[in-house]
């Protein structure tokens, strides 16, 4: 795993407030020399909280426009699981358009990356990462770091639940073999790799891995490596 992701992941661990929580989405930001980082959860009671780096005058305009009921991102990340890359949305309509013209205008970058995420109780996030860049340098970014940028999304999002007193339910340990499939796969493994490392089949790797998730109350893998790096269960 990047050397960046580990101080992130160190630093998020010490958090003890939101406000600290907010610095931290800076810093993730200048650490990944991107123009703009995002977290924005709302729970089932509507509750909202949000961590950015958007300039408040876009984050009054998105507000006061009512811009969520029509944002291509927002709709497509809530009717699904998958990161949305913002270039293959369809923003064709005359109020889509007017959204993305006022965002460049306020300081958006043209290239963007949305991770939906969902938590107990009906809660919903988005984790966003805007960049003004070339669709080339984008698309190596991606490829670069969407395995950080997914552990640091789901990672942030326990972390905010944590610090609002809402985090998951004590849990099941965790078999020694179950840490050592999470251990594998949060430095970077691939399945085959870990099953390699640990002597045994991908099958039988699955398993531990599917057990882990259940335990964990994760919704894929990556959120149940993340939910173990920020409880302890594994280290790197």
């Amino acid at each position: 795993m990047a050397r960046k992701l580990d101080d992130m992941l160190e630093r998020l661990g010490k958090t003890t407030s939101l406000c600290d929580l907010q610095k931290t989405v800076f810093d993730l930001r200048d650490a990944y020399e991107v123009e703009h980082l995002v977290y924005h959860s709302v729970k089932s009671s509507g509750a909202q909280w949000a961590a950015l780096t958007y300039a408040p005058e876009w984050v009054d305009t998105y507000v006061a426009e009512n811009f969520q009921t029509i944002d291509p991102v927002v709709l497509s990340c809530f009717r699904g699981f998958r990161p949305i890359d913002w270039k293959t949305l369809d923003w064709s309509g005359r109020p889509a358009r007017t959204l993305l013209g006022e965002g460049l205008a306020n300081g958006l970058g043209n290239q963007g990356v949305s991770l939906p995420i969902r938590g107990p109780s009906g809660q919903f996030a988005l984790f966003t990462v805007n960049h003004k860049t070339g669709d080339d340098s984008w698309g190596r970014f991606i490829r670069q770091n969407m395995h950080d940028l997914l552990l640091a999304a789901h990672y942030i999002n326990e972390r905010a639940l944590a610090l609002e007193g809402e985090g998951h339910v004590p849990h099941q340990s965790l078999s020694p073999r179950e840490t050592d499939a999470l251990t594998l796969l949060a430095a970077g493994r691939s399945r085959a790799q870990a099953a390699e490392r640990l002597k045994i089949s991908e099958h039988t790797l699955r398993v531990y891995i599917e057990s882990a998730r259940f335990k964990l109350g994760a919704l894929n893998t990556t959120h149940a490596v993340a939910s173990a790096l920020s409880r302890g269960l594994i280290g790197l």
